[in-house]
């Protein structure tokens, strides 16, 4: 494990401890380094940007952990009985993980383009033309738009959770069948629990996490406009960094692992539930006091 753990320490440890220290800096990168101690953590969280970068953030991580995720799971369960052109479908969810999101968000700004876009298009075809709008521009649509497109690609956690259905036992599904158990129920009490705590647990940690690190949708689509309305912490962060102000941008890295971590713990608990095990033995103490 050696070999690992060096990697782990120099790449990832290192940097995060580095970090740690700048946060307590007033540094611009250039002049002597002052020690300002929580300040800029005390900045950050009194900044109404940040403020709202934070809650797209969560937001975010809740509609990828809470959307997204299901939806796939939801496709995968489908696909997994390899229906009709199973294979087909699979390749098509799929195929968007392989295009670059910088490309596909470059799409999506001509898509919701106010002047000559498709939606605004298909609205005004079908009649529609007073739901017309500049959708990234507007304060109430802007993080909607930009939020909505990205939660349709599920490929990704499809596939993860096609893979882990694949190795569940067929004589569960032909012993549902013969006890006339349809197939929604064969989802929700065989499939769906077998991998809650695999495939799903994984996809859901992962799905969230990437919420949390939005960034190039965010900065190809709106630049966190209008009015800071589609902010993001890894936004705000690389603007403090624009601007030389390395306290600052180290202060919202440290925030966004804290929250990062608290969701992964959260995840974790909500997943692995009750410890029965612990529950029976804690049962058996009192029993025997």
């Amino acid at each position: 494990m050696a070999p690992a753990i060096v990697v782990m320490v120099v790449f990832f440890i290192i940097p995060v401890i580095y970090v740690i220290i700048v946060s307590a800096l007033k540094w611009d990168g250039i002049s002597a380094p002052s020690i300002v101690g929580f300040e800029n953590f005390v900045k950050l969280l009194k900044n109404s940007t940040f403020q709202r970068s934070l809650t797209n953030n969560i937001i975010w991580a809740f509609a990828a952990g809470f959307i997204q995720v299901p939806l796939a799971m939801v496709m995968a369960i489908i696909l997994s009985r390899k229906p009709k052109g199973w294979k087909f479908f699979r390749t098509v969810y799929f195929f968007p993980q392989v295009i670059s999101g910088i490309a596909l968000a470059t799409l999506w700004r001509a898509i919701y383009n106010a002047d000559h876009g498709m939606l605004n298009g298909l609205l005004d075809a079908i009649g529609l033309s007073h739901l017309a709008t500049d959708w990234l521009g507007n304060k109430d649509t802007a993080l909607p738009a930009v939020l909505i497109y990205w939660i349709f690609y599920i490929g990704y956690y499809m596939v993860i959770m096609m893979a882990d259905i694949t190795t569940i036992d067929t004589s569960y599904y032909e012993a549902a069948t013969i006890d006339g158990a349809s197939d929604f129920q064969q989802a929700i009490y065989i499939t769906i629990p077998l991998i809650k705590k695999t495939s799903l647990l994984t996809c859901v940690t992962l799905a969230s996490v990437m919420g949390l690190r939005q960034f190039e949708q965010v900065y190809m689509l709106t630049n966190g406009g209008p009015n800071h309305r589609t902010s993001t912490m890894v936004l705000y962060m690389y603007e403090r960094l624009q601007s030389s102000s390395y306290g600052i941008a180290s202060a919202t890295a440290v925030i966004l692992i804290i929250v990062g971590v608290i969701f992964i713990v959260c995840i974790r608990k909500i997943f692995e539930g009750r410890n029965e095990e612990a529950a029976a033995l804690k049962k058996a103490r009192r029993a025997a006091r």
